[in-house]
């Protein structure tokens, strides 16, 4: 955990006050991104702030190897808090990880709250101190508690502040920084801020270079490798698992027809691991089950129909990639919001969503069963979900960085 900033350090950061305001860049268009071909490859110097989940970190990496794309000289750093999800990914991802204090408010007890809100002036000073010693040219927001105190402390320093909503309805921390921002980047159409439309821009969600590289050069290679000509059913519930799914799932297997033609690969959870194997082997279907994976682009290319929670993240990568799915919204989700990301493709026979409430073992098997035996009904929804794609959208969005970069440096 670094420690706040000294004091000449903190009067160095604090000589550069004052009372801010950022005037309107000018109306910027969702759909025409003013573009500079000669000033979106010189190096730059990025912090990505918060995380906390894959949904938030992801579409940061995507963004951050962009960035690289454009330049190997280019500075990347995250800051966050000490979450082991992010502290794994980024190591593997050869990202540096900086660290403050922050915790969540929505949905605690009063007395977790005001502990919470304590820890507010905490990380921005430590926000403060990392940012002066980087000297970022920019700062994005990836939305979760911990994004508020780096981005409150860019806005003071007078960093230019842009934020990403991977969600159809904003989170709580987005909507409050909203007003700091240069440019707000949004995933779905629908989405809405109570800010200057011209500061919005509908880009799409980042997904991973190495899932559409993947996806890429496999789609022609090695097509006689595929599992038998099984009908592969792949189950994700985040890196914590999904307890309700897995054993909805565990409990289908036995009304499931025609079992010699399918083959499950089933992230669980280290929770329910062993209980999910077993059920598994009682039944006779063949299996790869593990607590988590980390070759998430070899088991997009092997799937035939997913079966998953829909945060935003696991939304985009589905649509960039043109796969059939059932969702499984989680229920306690901030402000529903799964069940609006579903929603926005169920609607357009883009995928088939089953509310939580609603799901049972008889219904998941007939669901399965069915898409194995309807191929042009899987094709047809996987068709649909691919229309819902971008998979440009790290790259529209480091485009327009740059353009924000350059306006705040006139």
């Amino acid at each position: 955990m670094h420690a706040i900033a000294t004091g000449n350090e903190f009067a160095a950061v604090a000589t550069r006050w004052g009372i801010f305001s950022h005037p309107s860049d000018g109306e910027h268009s969702t759909t025409q991104i003013r573009r500079s071909a000669d000033a979106t490859h010189h190096a730059l110097r990025i912090v990505f702030a918060g995380g906390g989940t894959g949904g938030h970190l992801f579409p940061g990496i995507a963004m951050a190897q962009e960035f690289e794309a454009r330049n190997s000289a280019s500075r990347i750093i995250f800051i966050s808090t000490a979450n082991p999800m992010e502290v794994s990914v980024l190591a593997k991802s050869n990202y540096e990880l900086h660290l403050i204090a922050a915790a969540g408010i929505k949905g605690r007890g009063i007395w977790h709250q005001l502990k919470s809100v304590l820890k507010i002036p905490m990380g921005i000073l430590q926000s403060m101190r990392i940012l002066y010693r980087f000297a970022p040219d920019l700062a994005i927001g990836l939305g979760s508690y911990s994004a508020g105190p780096v981005i409150i402390g860019a806005w003071l320093e007078r960093i230019p502040v842009v934020l990403h909503e991977q969600n159809i309805l904003p989170g709580i921390t987005n909507r409050i920084l909203s007003r700091f921002a240069k440019r707000i980047f949004i995933s779905f159409k629908d989405t809405k801020f109570n800010q200057d439309s011209r500061k919005i821009c509908w880009l799409g969600n980042p997904v991973r270079r190495e899932l559409m590289e993947y996806s890429t050069t496999r789609a022609v290679e090695n097509v006689a490798d595929e599992l038998d000509a099984s009908f592969t059913i792949l189950i994700i519930g985040g890196s914590q698992g999904a307890h309700r799914i897995n054993m909805a799932v565990a409990e289908s297997l036995a009304h499931l027809k025609h079992k010699d033609r399918l083959y499950f690969i089933h992230q669980t959870g280290q929770a329910d691991e062993q209980a999910v194997i077993d059920a598994y082997h009682r039944n006779q279907i063949r299996c790869r089950v593990q607590a988590f994976f980390n070759d998430m682009a070899e088991l997009y290319h092997q799937a035939d129909l997913l079966i998953c929670r829909a945060g935003a993240t696991t939304v985009a990568e589905i649509t960039a990639l043109g796969k059939a799915v059932i969702f499984i919204p989680y229920p306690y989700a901030a402000d529903n919001h799964q069940v609006l990301n579903a929603g926005s493709l169920s609607a357009a026979n883009a995928a088939e969503m089953i509310i939580e409430k609603d799901l049972d073992a008889e219904t998941l098997a007939q669901r399965i069963t069915y898409y194995a035996s309807h191929p042009e009904a899987l094709q047809e929804m996987a068709a649909k979900a691919k229309t819902f794609g971008n998979p440009k959208a790290a790259e529209h969005i480091v485009d327009d960085c740059y353009e924000v970069v350059k306006l705040s440096n006139r």
